[in-house]
Parts: C-alpha cells; structure tokens; sequence
C-alpha cells in the first residue's frame, strides 16, 4: 500500500505542539531526576495487536525533537500489515530524551494505525465490489490530516479534506436555496469550470432534479436499499453515486452490492478504535 506522505511542515508543526503540551515548562521531570544525561538506551516498537501500520512520520519527528541525534531504523511502512510482536521501530539514543518522545510517537502512532486498522476492516468487508470506502469531515479537530493519512494506509478512499476542495450541497443549502435544482444551479453559475459540483438528497424524487441541473456527484443519504437500487438504475454512469448514513460493519456489503460507486463512512475517523502499540527495551 503506498500512502502519501505528509508535508514536512504539518508533521514538525503537529509535534512541536504535542510536545509541548506534555513537557509544559519544565519539561520531562521524571527523566531528568532519575537517569544521567549521558546514558544511553535501545528501544524497540512492537505492535501488541494484528493490523495496519500508520504515523511513522510524526513517530520519528517526535524522536528526532527530543533527541536530534538518535539512531532509528523503521522496520516497517506505513500501509503495511503488522502482527502481534512485530517490531516497528527501533530506536538507540539518550535515554532521557527517548523517554520524553515515548508517548507523543505511540499517541500518533496509536491513533493512526486505529483509523488504518479500522479502514482496512471495511475495505475488506466490500472486496469484490468494486466500491470505494471513504472517509467524511467527521474528524478530531486539528488532526485532520494525520487520519486521513491513516484511512488511506487503510485502503481507503480520499474524499473531500475540507470546504474549499470540492462544492457539496447539503441538505441545509438545499433548504435556504429552494430545492436541489435551485441549489445546483446557482452553484454551478458561481463555479469555475475545474470545480466539481455534488449535492446530497435524501429522496428518490430529488436524483432526477439533481442530474438535470448539472450535478456530477449525488450522494444519496440514508437511502434505503431499494431506493438504493433504484437510484443505481435510474443514474449509473450519469452520476457519480455515493451512499451514506447508517453504515457500518453489519450494513456496508449490503449496500455496496446495490452498485453504488462510494460508500462513506464518519466511523472511519469518529469511531476508530486505539492501537495497542509498546516500547520495550527488547
């Protein structure tokens, strides 16, 4: 799986914070009362759990800040599958400041191959229908770029990352504008021609309004199965059709076998349990 790595200037941002909110003023009191400066220590990342890695790039930020001339050797990719006891990391350095950089790395780490491991459970769960799992807008504040990172390391899809990507008409511009028609119009009248123009219904009756105005994305909320069908029928390879609400690992292959295009799912990034991730001495 290849996953797209992060600007440097997101990674280094991001850490610097993290670091800074854990060390406050003092900085890592522990560390410094109980080892001498000069000690140093070899460390190794392992998964504690199967599935997939992500957040190797703020890991080794969070390291490389607390120790700038730490030895570490990636034994793994982000994307890549893990099992219980893999090393991931391993890393030879002052321990004082290895210790300090300890959970800021499995804080991203943790989190992102939560979201990676989750992704992967859904892409899985749809093998064979040609659908796309993606992500929605429902992330952690401020840490929206290292999930979506993670749903990709995951298999997943890329959808819009924020609201000047791509235009989606939502069910509230659909109501202040007067309808679907009315709402895509005026979009695509204000639009330049490299933007793209989606707009959500949640009613059969609107899909046909929707095309003829111009949409090239409908995203069908919280449809039923058969109107799922139904609208397949009626829009495939006019539009494209993207299914969403009421997902989840019970729900996904059946809608996905409807023959929508994209399925996306909040939970990826809302939902996503922790990975278990340790560092040990050996």
């Amino acid at each position: 799986m290849s996953v797209m790595p992060l600007p440097r200037h997101v990674v280094t941002e991001a850490v610097t914070r993290a670091i800074a909110e854990d060390q406050g003023g003092r900085g890592d009191i522990t560390s410094l009362a109980c080892i001498p400066a000069k000690v140093e220590a070899k460390f190794y990342f392992k998964a504690r759990e199967a599935g997939v890695i992500c957040g190797l790039q703020p890991a080794l930020e969070a390291i490389w800040q607390c120790d700038p001339e730490a030895l570490i050797s990636p034994q793994v990719s982000d994307g890549e599958r893990v099992e219980p006891g893999d090393v991931l990391i391993s890393v030879t350095g002052q321990a004082r400041g290895l210790l300090s950089a300890e959970r800021i790395a499995l804080n991203f780490m943790g989190r992102m191959s939560g979201v990676a491991s989750f992704t992967r459970t859904y892409v899985d769960a749809v093998a064979g229908t040609g659908v796309r799992i993606a992500h929605t807008r429902k992330t952690t504040p401020g840490f929206r770029a290292f999930e979506l990172q993670a749903v990709q390391a995951g298999g997943g899809a890329l959808h819009r990352f924020g609201l000047d990507d791509a235009i989606l008409i939502k069910d509230n511009h659909v109501a202040v504008c007067g309808g679907v028609a009315e709402a895509v119009q005026a979009a695509r009248q204000s639009a330049g021609h490299m933007t793209r123009i989606a707009v959500e219904v949640d009613r059969l009756d609107q899909l046909g309004a929707a095309i003829e105005a111009g949409a090239e994305s409908v995203l069908l909320d919280n449809f039923s199965l058969d109107d799922l069908r139904a609208a397949v029928d009626q829009a495939k390879d006019k539009v494209i059709l993207e299914a969403s609400g009421g997902v989840n690992l019970d729900t996904v292959r059946g809608i996905a076998e409807t023959g929508v295009d994209v399925i996306s799912v909040g939970a990826l990034t809302h939902s996503a349990p922790n990975f278990d991730i340790g560092l040990d001495e050996r």
